[in-house]
């Protein structure tokens, strides 16, 4: 069982989990409209470059058009409504709240995993997921707060539910590139954002904010986004959810280093249940005999993972992309719910 998507996961988790306090601090100068379009067009532009200044031979599937679907429900659940909701939420509370609230995502979508795509889940990533839920409420747990605004509150975690629905859907096409998927999402939910900031009358003037709103969305959303389609791919949805959950605990140590905002001992306690969290997931053994149907299809592989047997006519190594044949075959082997292994139990 790779660790490769249980890194990249990782790597998503602190880029967005440090983009959520920037934000809160861009919101300053600019409309939540505006931001969440300024956010995914930085992660359209920065990716646009990447994709011109890397190599073609190593890349993924492309997308087909049966794709569009999943994508157009990921992009509207996620691209679209969810930045809206989680910025109009980070107006009304400060931005360690926000950052402790993006812990739902995590639940969200484990919920949605689980309930309409029977997606399997073992012990030791329930016990993850109870961790990470219980490392939220710890970091949540202020008695001294006073006055509860739960306008905010509820905002945030409304977007967090449209990015729950936005991972499983995005997890039904993660064979597919993820640069070409965060690049379609980024252009398309970036042009929305901003025609509707512009045209309620909350556009704003290119200067130095803008531009950070930009920066912000190249790593917090476009970077992240890749990584995070890289670790359903290998992870499937429960699992890359859960861990995912990691991000709220990063947010929130962010949000005191560059928001100020005071450190309370709960948070150790919330960092300890959610290491556990994170240890529960890789240490996770998910091994039984399982069939797998004859396919034909085109995605990147490696000849080391024991599902890719064929030859070439030439030497080739690392990872490569062609079409190729797998034959039925039945074996038995460690597997977490990849874009290989989504068979019943």
């Amino acid at each position: 069982m790779s660790r490769r998507p249980f890194f990249a996961v990782l790597a998503s988790a602190v880029l967005f989990g440090v983009s959520t306090p920037l934000a809160k601090l861009l919101l300053g100068g600019l409309h939540p409209l505006a931001l969440a379009g300024l956010l995914y067009t930085g992660a359209f532009l920065g990716l646009a470059v990447a994709r011109l200044a890397g190599r073609r031979a190593d890349r993924d599937q492309p997308l087909e058009k049966r794709d569009a679907p999943w994508l157009a429900g990921a992009i509207l659940a996620g691209g679209i409504l969810a930045p809206i909701l989680l910025l109009l939420g980070l107006d009304r509370i400060s931005g360690f709240a926000g950052s402790l609230l993006l812990n739902f995502e995590a639940v969200a979508t484990a919920l949605i995993a689980v309930g309409l795509f029977k997606e399997p889940a073992g012990r030791p990533v329930w016990a993850a997921l109870l961790f990470m839920t219980a490392g939220g409420v710890f970091l949540a747990w202020n008695p001294a707060g006073g006055h509860l605004d739960l306008a905010g509150p509820l905002l945030v975690l409304a977007a967090m539910a449209g990015w729950g629905l936005d991972n499983n859907l995005t997890r039904q096409i993660a064979d597919k590139d993820p640069v070409d998927i965060a690049l379609i999402k980024g252009l398309v939910s970036g042009v929305v954002s901003l025609s509707l900031a512009f045209a309620t009358g909350h556009g704003f003037v290119l200067g130095p904010r803008a531009a950070a709103g930009l920066a912000v969305g190249t790593f917090g959303y476009g970077l992240s986004l890749v990584f995070f389609i890289r670790g359903l791919r290998g992870l499937g949805a429960f699992r890359t959810g859960a861990l995912f959950g990691l991000s709220p605990f990063i947010g929130a140590l962010a949000s005191v280093v560059i928001l100020g905002d005071r450190i309370r001992p709960a948070m150790a306690a919330a960092g300890l249940l959610m290491a556990a969290a994170a240890v529960s997931i890789l240490r996770e053994r998910h091994v039984h005999a399982h069939h797998h149907d004859p396919v034909v299809h085109t995605h990147a592989h490696v000849h080391a993972d024991g599902h890719h047997l064929h030859g070439h006519d030439r030497g080739v190594r690392g990872r490569h992309v062609h079409e190729h044949a797998h034959p039925a075959m039945d074996h038995t082997h460690g597997h977490w719910p990849d874009s290989g292994h989504r068979h019943g139990h």
